[in-house]
């Protein structure tokens, strides 16, 4: 039984994937990451079918990151509803627009949630080892087959040749990826929006920021480097807390999960 795994858990409770996220800094690189993402999927039409996603782009993405956090945390049991309740959501849909969501876009998806686990914590806390980028692959592949999606990857070497192959195949800035900007735009002001932009830069594989002129250089990166000494202090929450949107900043800051003392040890 791999470390991911517990009877009673659907993610043992000394999974690295709570340590990734128990973290409400981890969770928002990992949500930026999905944001960019999300608008450049070539199956973002289904997301504006509902008109959920243009008409308030943060919750859609926020409601995306509060399954995964409860399946990370959930006994087993409730884990597997999670899991259920998202197929039955997507199979809503499916029937209200009369055809099938691509088995791709729910690869797509998966395999995100994987790639910006592992992106965002290297960026904030450390380099992840080939175990435990591995165990995280393992965790969201048992979310998939819970799913009933086909043709998953069976090991974390397949999985990233078929995410680079996703990745080059999937993506395309189209009119919905111009709107969901403005969105983004519109919902979080200037000052939050450039600060998404930035961590985008950080966290975005080379094609989605190459699609999105992101560009290569962000100034957070030194921000970042002092933010691994002072993580603990209250003046980083308290700054964190002053970047959030109002409506978000309750829910963003209950993330916090695990214990500082867990992740010094994970170091």
């Amino acid at each position: 039984m791999s470390m991911s795994q517990c009877p009673e858990y659907f993610v043992s409770p000394n999974s690295v994937v709570r340590t990734i996220w128990g973290k409400a800094d981890t969770v928002l690189f990992i949500f930026a990451g999905a944001a960019a993402e999300f608008a450049l999927n070539k199956a973002v039409d289904w997301l504006y079918f509902t008109g959920r996603l243009p008409a308030d782009p943060l919750a859609r993405l926020f409601s995306t990151v509060e399954y995964a956090r409860q399946i990370v945390f959930a006994k087993r049991p409730a884990a597997e509803q999670a899991i259920d309740t998202i197929t039955a959501i997507h199979s809503a849909v499916e029937a209200k627009r009369g055809m099938a969501i691509p088995a791709w876009a729910y690869r797509d998806v998966l395999f995100m949630l994987v790639d910006y686990s592992i992106r965002a914590f290297e960026v904030l806390e450390r380099p992840l080892s080939q175990a435990e980028q591995e165990e995280v692959f393992e965790v969201f592949i048992r979310v998939g087959q819970r799913m009933g999606i086909p043709d998953l990857p069976t090991s974390y070497a397949e999985w990233r040749q078929a995410r680079q192959e996703h990745l080059e195949s999937h993506l395309e800035y189209s009119h919905f990826t111009a709107d969901l900007y403005q969105q983004y735009a519109r919902h979080l002001g200037p000052v939050r929006y450039r600060l998404l932009l930035q961590a985008q830069r950080v966290v975005a594989p080379p094609p989605v920021s190459r699609l999105l002129r992101l560009g290569r250089t962000p100034w957070l990166l030194p921000a970042l480097f002092v933010y691994r000494y002072t993580q603990h202090l209250p003046f980083s929450k308290w700054a964190r807390a002053s970047l959030l949107p109002e409506d978000y900043k309750e829910k963003i800051l209950r993330l916090d999960i695990v214990p500082p003392s867990v992740l010094a040890a994970a170091s």
